[in-house]
């Protein structure tokens, strides 16, 4: 066998380039697609599933604020619930307590029904007579009217002696003595007191300068008052006396001597004649409110003040003032206000009568209430 032989025997070989390659990538490719399709798949689902997660954290967020809103609301709800509930408890405690003074009322209302029932003429003539001495003790003791405590004491006598109960004789007599120490009261005309200061406040006002006197005594030092009007300082000096007068006042203009070991006593103003009109004027209207008040020592002290004012500014030379002199001492000689009595003692022993016919009454009653029963008793 030879060479050529035996290469053309051997089998033929196949060409590997001539096999298409797309051929054996095909599963390749096939297993990749579908890798792809699955990675898409799965972030499509993971996609959905996030966005359902964010969906469900916001409905839990919103859920979790409307119960805090809820659980707040129902706080809010409950604290009104209790504030309500509580003000019920007061109202009805209020309440329970105007129906026990309602009851109580309406019981004290039927006793005394049932004792004005029982009462006689007599009883309302004795009731009738403890009001008017009870309005004459306030009319005494709060008002100082002893003119209006007078009537009604008069008017209580008046009805005393219309009823038919011989227990008032000691009221009576209590009433007469009172009346009686009533009329020895000194009457003040306090009108007639006030409209005398009025007066005197206008001659106040009508004072002028030339009323004033020279000489006035302030914190114990005199002090001299210059004299208004050259006509009547020339009429009463010489021309060598107004020489040596300005002589000597213009001495005292150029020489000045201070003692220092003295107060210095305040120079007077030069409106002296208003100032002294003014402060007199003041001392009046304040005893003429003492009189209003009957007030006795703020009345004297107003009016000593007034007539040591009058007597240290003004000259009782002049006719209207020594008319205001004698006008101030009479006031002061007035009292207004008397010692009042005591008028208090019928009024106490007609309570004590009263209260000895109610018991009296009640006693009464009682008795006839047990011989009742026992008449009943007796009967069946």
């Amino acid at each position: 066998m030879t060479e050529s032989d035996t290469t053309y025997q051997l089998p033929a070989t196949t060409d590997s380039a001539s096999t298409p390659r797309g051929k054996r990538l095909w599963p390749l490719w096939a297993l990749t697609l579908l890798t792809l399709m699955a990675v898409l798949a799965l972030s499509a689902w993971n996609w959905v599933q996030w966005q359902d997660r964010q969906q469900l954290q916001q409905r839990v967020g919103q859920l979790t604020d409307t119960t805090d809103r809820l659980d707040r609301q129902s706080s809010r709800a409950g604290d009104r619930l209790r504030g309500e509930v509580q003000s019920l408890r007061e109202q009805l405690n209020q309440q329970q307590q105007t129906l026990s003074e309602q009851a109580r009322q309406i019981d004290h209302n039927a006793q005394a029904l049932l004792d004005a029932g029982n009462r006689t003429r007599t009883d309302w003539l004795l009731a009738e007579a403890e009001y008017l001495l009870r309005i004459g003790n306030q009319r005494l003791q709060i008002e100082n009217d002893y003119e209006g405590a007078m009537a009604a004491l008069q008017s209580a006598d008046e009805v005393l002696a219309s009823t038919d109960d011989p227990g008032v004789f000691p009221v009576r007599k209590a009433v007469a003595r009172e009346i009686m120490a009533l009329k020895s009261i000194e009457t003040v005309d306090r009108t007639g007191l006030y409209l005398t200061l009025e007066a005197a406040i206008d001659t106040v006002s009508d004072l002028t300068e030339q009323a004033l006197t020279r000489d006035i005594d302030v914190d114990g030092e005199t002090l001299t008052l210059s004299q208004s009007g050259d006509d009547a300082r020339d009429s009463s000096q010489s021309a060598l006396s107004q020489g040596w007068r300005q002589l000597l006042a213009s001495l005292d203009d150029a020489i000045t001597i201070r003692r220092m070991d003295e107060t210095v006593k305040p120079l007077l103003s030069p409106q002296q004649s208003a100032y002294a009109r003014l402060n007199l004027r003041l001392m009046l209207e304040e005893a003429e409110l003492a009189v209003l008040r009957g007030n006795q020592t703020l009345y004297e002290r107003a009016l000593g003040k007034a007539d040591t004012w009058l007597n240290n500014w003004y000259d009782d030379t002049h006719a209207p003032v020594r008319a205001l002199q004698k006008t101030l001492d009479e006031l002061q000689s007035r009292d207004i206000n008397p010692e009042l009595p005591d008028i208090s003692r019928s009024l106490s022993l007609l309570k004590a009568r009263l209260e000895g016919r109610l018991s009296t009454n009640r006693d009464g009653e009682a008795d006839s209430n047990g011989d009742s029963d026992n008449k009943t008793g007796e009967s069946s």
